[in-house]
């Protein structure tokens, strides 16, 4: 689908960054906004700004400020997973007694 709009000059050239064309800002600026309100997946951000692989879409929202969703559920499964690893860890590491 093509969706054509009209922005004044001084307007198009505030939207866009040093040496970016407008209509890539307004894409960006679509796509960050779809992102954020939940509208756009990961994946469809990738799409629509046409990057190849999906570090390319998680470097775009860092240099945007726009970080994944991190729940609390996230960060208890993240904690007990850690806990794990370091219990195992424990385990496998032998005691070396100094005298």
């Amino acid at each position: 689908m093509n969706i054509t709009l009209e922005i004044p000059d001084l307007i198009a050239g505030a939207l866009a960054g040093e040496g970016q064309a407008p209509e890539r800002a307004v894409l960006e600026a679509v796509a960050l906004e779809g992102y954020r309100t939940d509208r756009l997946s990961e994946y469809q951000v990738q799409q629509l700004l046409g990057f190849e692989y999906f570090e390319d879409v998680h470097r775009f929202f860092n240099e945007h400020g726009v970080y994944p969703p991190y729940t609390l559920e996230d960060l208890e499964r993240d904690t007990a997973t850690a806990l794990d690893v370091a219990q195992r860890a424990r385990k496998k590491t032998p005691t070396v007694e100094l005298r």
